[in-house]
């Protein structure tokens, strides 16, 4: 059965006019109202309907890119990257798209929101960047999204993020398991012991697939691990400060710290140096991604390289149709351990 906008506005218990101004954004919407607009078009899984019903065969030049958060270097690289692909070389003629950025903040919620307002625009690609969230209910609804875009004539590729299982979108993964046991091998290496983790969100894959990582490292080391030296918390600095601080209370003879990401090491780094810990003499540091300002970290960075923009690069080609399809719709993206200041052996 169709669902209409009067459906729509019975769902959201507003006017049709009401769905109308927000789906053109044509008008003024209170914040609450229109959030209660778009839950109720995704509830209903509303996209076209009258006139508009002729074009559903055919996409539009518009590109969405989803991210969790732009502000994030990680998410900022690929989302350039996707977006230069999108015209290609030269500005060509004839290959001019709209890419939109769409920032879901980590909200399953919006997330889902963003993919069905791309198929209601008839978008002619979608990319999606970044971990997903390890929720069985979500992934389900991500896979049936995905499967009406491609349905559609939407192009779907995932970059940095796991393949949606019964979706036939191309991912191009990263190696976030194999990332982190390099580089809790080289701590271990260098004669670190009491090793704590500063670890992402717990429902993302990435958090999951990483912290896997570093625990493979420790067991073929025959090294031992306790909840104590694990600390969850967000990718950001200050989620990293806060969760170091407390590895240190639960643990003051830790030697080494791997962080979740690059942004998570510099609050970790913060924490050790309140503390009157110095870096790499006292405590060793370690991050992921290998971000721009790694570099330039006080001492440098040892971290996990991640090409970023080469394969979001790639899944913008993939997206645009100017590069084929890997061989199985899925490759997993490879990265380099890469030591600088920040590491060295541990205290005496």
């Amino acid at each position: 059965m169709t669902v209409t906008l009067s459906d729509v506005a019975a769902r959201a218990q507003v006017s049709p006019a009401t769905v109308s101004r927000v789906l053109n954004g044509n008008y003024p919407v209170a914040a609450s109202t229109r959030e209660r607009v778009l839950k109720a078009v995704d509830d209903l899984d509303y996209v076209l309907n009258g006139p508009a019903s002729a074009l559903a065969a055919a996409t539009s030049d518009l590109v969405g890119v989803l991210v969790n958060d732009i502000a994030d270097p990680f998410f900022g690289i690929m989302a350039s990257a996707v977006q230069s692909e999108i015209v290609g070389p030269g500005g060509r003629a004839g290959g001019e798209r709209l890419a939109v950025v769409c920032n879901t903040g980590g909200e399953p919620e919006r997330e889902l929101t963003y993919l069905t307002l791309l198929q209601r625009q008839r978008a002619a690609a979608v990319v999606l960047t970044g971990g997903a969230i390890e929720n069985e209910a979500h992934v389900a609804a991500v896979a049936a999204k995905l499967r009406r875009l491609a349905e559609a004539g939407t192009r779907v590729v995932l970059c940095g993020r796991p393949p949606v299982p019964g979706t036939d979108a191309v991912a191009l993964t990263f190696d976030n398991r194999g990332g982190a046991r390099e580089l809790t091998e080289h701590l271990l290496a260098l004669g670190h012991r009491r090793i704590g983790y500063v670890a992402g969100p717990e429902e993302r894959t990435t958090t999951r697939h990483r912290l896997e990582g570093h625990r493979e490292a420790l067991a073929a080391a025959g090294v031992g691990e306790s909840d104590g030296l694990v600390a969850h918390g967000s990718y950001d600095r200050t989620s990293g400060y806060g969760a170091t601080a407390e590895l240190l209370c639960r643990e003051p003879d830790l030697t080494a710290v791997v962080a979740a990401n690059d942004s998570v090491a510099l609050g970790a780094c913060a924490a050790l140096r309140e503390a009157g810990l110095r870096i790499p003499e006292d405590v060793s540091v370690v991050g992921f991604d290998d971000l721009p300002f790694s570099i330039d970290a006080a001492p440098p960075l040892t971290t996990f390289h991640l090409p970023l923009a080469e394969a979001a690069a790639r899944a913008g080609r993939i997206a645009m149709g100017r590069e084929a399809a890997p061989k199985g719709r899925i490759v997993e993206v490879r990265g380099e351990l890469v030591v600088r200041g920040s590491t060295g052996k541990p205290r005496v």
